[in-house]
Formats: C-alpha cells, sequence, structure tokens
C-alpha cells in the first residue's frame, strides 16, 4: 500500500521530540513489511550538512497561501530505505529552531498546501496521507476544501494521529482569511470556542482519528485529559483508535548498545551489574547493594515530579539509591540540585539531556520511575523494559498498556492508579522489596526483556488501518 506519511519533524534530520521518532521508526518498519511508506517534512536550515548532500533537487512549484502565492522547492533523499520528500522554503524554515516563532500559523498553512500540491507534481500517489499533530492539521481539511475534484487526490484518504493533545494549534479568528486562505463556508471546520483550532480541524476532516496508545484514546475522551477536546471526539468516536507506539529494538539493544559499559543478554546478566558499577563510580554514589531507581525524563509537571517531590525524602531513607537525568521547569531543577546536596552519595542530579548517559542509566538502574501525571504513550518504560530495568509507573496512557503490575506472578513491573504522592511511594517500596529477592528479581528482569514492543507489531496495526478506510 502507498502511504505519504506528513510530518512536522523526523530524525535524523530535524528533531524536538517523540515525533520525530515515530516519523522515522514507523515509515520504516511499514517499508520492511512491503509497503509503499514515504515522508513529507519541511526543509529546516538546521539540517546538518551532511544529510543535505544526499538531497536530490526534484523541481520547483508555486504554492498557494491565502491571496499570495510562495516558492517551494522540492527535494528527495532515502535515508534507511526510506524515500523522504523536503519542502523548501528559507523565508519560512530556514530559522533557528523549528517551533516557537510568530508566524508559526502561515508557516503550517504553507507547509500543509505545499505537501498537497506536491503531490500534483511528483510521481508518487498515495491511497492514504497520515498526518501528525497540529503542525500538519490542515492538510486534510485544505484536501477536503480544495482539492476534492483534483483527479490525483480527490479519492486520498487521511489518517490524523494525536501525539498529545495539549497541543492543538490555537489561534485567534483573524488569522482564518488572511493567514489560511478559509473561506466562509470552511470556518465551522477549524473553528472551536470562538478561536481557530488547527487539531480539531484535522479531527472533522480526517478519515481516522489515531492515538498513541489504546489507553490514552479512551482517556482523551475525559475533559480531565482532553484540554477540551473531548466532545469533539466523543462525536466522531467512531472513527477513533489507539496503536501503541514502539521502539526501535535494533538501535536500543542491551547486547550491542555502543554506549554501555559492558553488554549483557536477558540469559546473562553479569554485563548489567558492571553498569550498575560503573554507572554508580561515574556519578559518586555509594557502592554499597543498595537498589539504584533512575529517572530519565522532561521536568514538567505532567511527569508527576510532584509526587517525586513530595516524596522524594522518604524514598532516598528507604535504603535507595537515585539519579534523575533531565532539564526544564526550572523549580524542579533546583529542587533536585537542592536535594543532591542534602543527600550525597544517594541522589546524582544530571541536568540536561545527555544521551550516552541515559543509555547508560537505562542499562545500569536496577528500576525506572515514571509517575506521569498525563503519558500518551510513553517510550522510557519500554527501553528501560528492554534493558532489563524494572519500570515503576502510573497507569495512564501507554504506560498502562505496556507495564503491568508484577504482583500476579506475571507482570513485568510496578504500578499504581490514584494520582497521589502515597501511591506512588508505595508501589517504590513494593519493588524495593521485590529487589531483596535477587532470585525472583532475575526472574522479573528476564520477563520485562522478553516484552516485544518493537515497531513490527504497531506497523501492522497501522497497514490494517489503511486499508480498512472505505
Amino acid at each position: 500500500m502507498k502511504v505519504l506519511f506528513v510530518t512536522s519533524e523526523a530524525r535524523p534530520f530535524a528533531a524536538s521530540g517523540g515525533l520525530a521518532d515515530v516519523s522515522a521508526a514507523l515509515p520504516k518498519a511499514l517499508c520492511a513489511a512491503g509497503h509503499n511508506v514515504r515522508v513529507i517534512m519541511p526543509l529546516y536550515g538546521a539540517i546538518p550538512g551532511n544529510l543535505r548532500e544526499g538531497m536530490r533537487f526534484l523541481k520547483a512549484i508555486s504554492v498557494p497561501v491565502s491571496w499570495r502565492r510562495q516558492y517551494c522547492g522540492i527535494f528527495e533523499a532515502k535515508y534507511d530505505g526510506v524515500i523522504t520528500y523536503f519542502l523548501d522554503n528559507e523565508y519560512y524554515f530556514r530559522r533557528a529552531g523549528l517551533y516557537g516563532h510568530y508566524d508559526d500559523a502561515e508557516r503550517f498553512a504553507f507547509f500543509a498546501r505545499a505537501v498537497l500540491e506536491t503531490l500534483i507534481h511528483i510521481d508518487f500517489a498515495p491511497a492514504a496521507l497520515h498526518c501528525n499533530d497540529w503542525q500538519t492539521a490542515l492538510v486534510p481539511v485544505y484536501r477536503q476544501l480544495f482539492y476534492t475534484a483534483v483527479p490525483k487526490l480527490g479519492g486520498v484518504k487521511t489518517v490524523m494521529t494525536v501525539h498529545n493533545i495539549q497541543y492543538q494549534g490555537v489561534y485567534g479568528k483573524e488569522l482564518i482569511n488572511d493567514v489560511f486562505g478559509i473561506p466562509s463556508t470552511g470556518e465551522p471546520l477549524v473553528t472551536f470556542n470562538r478561536d481557530i483550532n488547527l487539531l480539531k480541524g484535522g479531527l472533522e476532516c480526517a478519515d481516522r482519528i489515531t492515538t498513541v496508545s489504546p489507553t490514552y484514546a479512551r482517556e482523551i475522551l475525559d475533559p480531565w485529559f482532553s484540554h477540551g477536546l473531548d466532545p469533539i471526539l466523543r462525536d466522531r468516536r467512531w472513527k477513533l483508535s489507539g496503536i501503541i507506539n514502539g521502539i526501535d529494538t535494533e538501535a536500543l539493544n542491551p547486547e550491542t548498545d555502543p554506549a554501555l559499559y559492558a553488554h549483557y543478554s536477558a540469559e546473562d546478566l553479569s554485563g548489567k551489574e558492571e553498569n550498575k558499577e560503573k554507572l554508580l563510580e561515574r556519578l559518586g554514589l555509594f557502592q554499597n547493594g543498595e537498589p539504584l531507581i533512575g529517572m530519565v525524563t522532561r521536568l514538567t509537571g505532567h511527569k508527576g515530579l510532584d509526587l517525586v517531590r513530595a516524596k522524594l525524602d522518604a524514598i532516598l531513607q528507604k535504603g535507595v539509591r537515585m539519579v534523575v537525568l533531565g532539564s526544564g521547569d526550572w523549580e524542579y531543577q533546583e529542587f533536585f540540585e537542592g536535594k543532591a546536596r542534602q543527600y550525597p552519595g544517594r541522589l546524582s542530579f544530571c541536568k540536561g539531556f545527555i544521551p550516552e548517559l541515559a543509555q547508560k542509566i537505562y542499562a545500569g538502574a536496577d528500576m525506572f520511575l515514571m509517575p506521569s501525571r498525563q503519558e500518551p504513550c510513553g517510550l522510557a518504560q519500554m527501553i528501560a523494559l528492554r534493558y532489563g530495568t524494572i519500570p515503576i509507573v502510573r497507569e495512564t496512557g501507554g504506560l498502562a498498556d505496556t507495564v503491568r503490575d508484577s504482583g500476579d506472578g506475571e507482570g513485568n513491573g510496578f504500578t499504581f492508579a490514584p494520582y497521589s504522592p502515597s501511591d506512588m511511594v508505595h508501589a517504590v517500596f513494593r519493588a524495593v522489596e521485590g529487589y531483596a529477592n535477587r532470585e525472583g528479581w532475575r526472574v522479573l528482569q528476564k520477563r520485562a526483556m522478553d516484552c516485544d514492543n518493537s515497531w513490527k507489531k504497531s506497523a501492522e496495526e497501522y497497514a490494517r488501518l489503511y486499508k480498512s478506510i472505505k
């Protein structure tokens, strides 16, 4: 099946978060399964020169942006077996950073029209356009408004994936004509609560809506999770489904990962102990046989750090060591810096994101804490499982879909449901008690490492979804 994956970022070209990982891994997995899936994204100025060298210029076209027309250059490259198209306009995309500019509304309105115009001019006719988040949500809207009579685009189907419903692309109604070029007959598609809501428009016009885990698909029907869009989603529940993300199990492999101090497998965990010892030495933490809890996280409230702040003293006084790697809100950075000074040898706080250190934490820690308030999918818990590091998570979003409490003797981690400090710390203490049974812990580690969180299963579900659209 032919599919065009429409995204505002993709690794290794440009990335700001998990969307870039999905935009690389899912098309790759679909291509490996025999489907013809290609990617289209902006040609950002930040794309490294060595990656630009492999790009081939196809042609230049003119793209309508409301009442004006703008240049668009179409480039093509093949990376990791996947063909990617890059849409060039230096005024819109040759800037520092991917998002956060004063004219993001116009930048991504241009991108959405350019995607559809590009399809008229290239030798690729997809059966479906798979759009992702608010930056691409105008693609289904514009297709419905302007391209149903275009032979190559009239019958194409659209899928809209919500990676995080918090980000919706909300703008004032004064932009509807001059920036978005949407006629009065199309206003109801994109207006919501007296504003323009681009994601709402994508949900309205797409043939199917997906999100990144089955549990999150249910959660966003609830006002507590939906950031206001629950009535739109409830009315369109018939076309909503959740498909869990995966991880790249080739790159994330404790038997081959070059970032590790030592390699190991589910059958031979001796290398994991060496990783722990050398990580503790690097971090200046006590080498005393106690368990090590790791966190690799953005330091923001929705990651559950208020729960950690409330109970960190109790956790550290329980007889554990802890390492936190991340950056974000200054209040949490200051909190962890202060606690690291208060508990030398027990707590290490590493500010920022250091990829090689993150891998060493996944491999060297005994447990991995993710007490998120909301977590649409989450990749860190799947990486932890892959490395035999037992996740402690709250039962929300993708965490609930990938981690099952081991209290039944069959699970792969420790979970809690109510969003409360006491419930979180109880799950942590249960994990610490489980760690004391070394033989049972090794069984749990093997069970965790045997979990299949590869992209293969998810790609099969997406392929079935594409084929189901009539």
